[in-house]
C-alpha cells in the first residue's frame, strides 16, 4: 500500500491519507481483507502525527471501507464492495433524473463535480 501525502498541500493531512486509502480500496488495489499498517507505523512512514492516521482510519471505518478487529488491526472491509454498488445505483438514479429534467450530460457532470469538491 502506498499512501500519498504532500506536506505543502492545502488539503488537511488526514484527508490526504483518507482519500488515498479510499481510492486504493475503490479501484481494487487494496483487496477485501487486506491488512493495513498500524496507525503508528503509517504515521512514522508519512512523518505525521498518529492522530492524523487514526482520524483517517476512523473515517474510513465509518464509511464502511475498513474494519478494525481490536489488536488484530485494521482490514479492508467487505462493505467497500457494497459502497461501490450503492454509489453506482445513486449515479444511475441521478442520470435518470437529469435526463428527465432535460439537462445536458456535460451540465449534469459539472453538478456532480461541484458537489464532490
Amino acid at each position: 500500500m502506498t499512501v500519498s501525502y504532500d506536506s505543502a498541500s492545502p488539503v488537511p493531512p488526514y484527508e490526504q491519507v483518507r482519500s488515498s486509502i479510499a481510492a486504493q480500496i475503490n479501484d481494487g488495489t487494496l483487496a477485501v481483507g487486506a491488512k493495513l499498517p498500524t496507525v503508528r507505523a503509517l504515521a512514522a512512514e508519512l512523518g505525521v502525527a498518529p492522530n492524523t492516521v487514526a482520524r483517517a482510519y476512523r473515517e474510513l471505518e465509518e464509511a464502511g471501507l475498513l474494519e478494525t478487529r481490536g489488536r488484530a488491526g485494521s482490514f479492508v472491509g467487505a462493505s467497500g464492495d457494497e459502497s461501490r454498488s450503492r454509489a453506482r445505483l445513486a449515479a444511475a438514479d441521478y442520470a435518470t433524473v437529469t435526463r428527465q429534467l432535460g439537462l445536458p450530460a456535460e451540465e449534469a457532470l459539472a453538478i456532480v463535480e461541484a458537489a464532490l469538491r
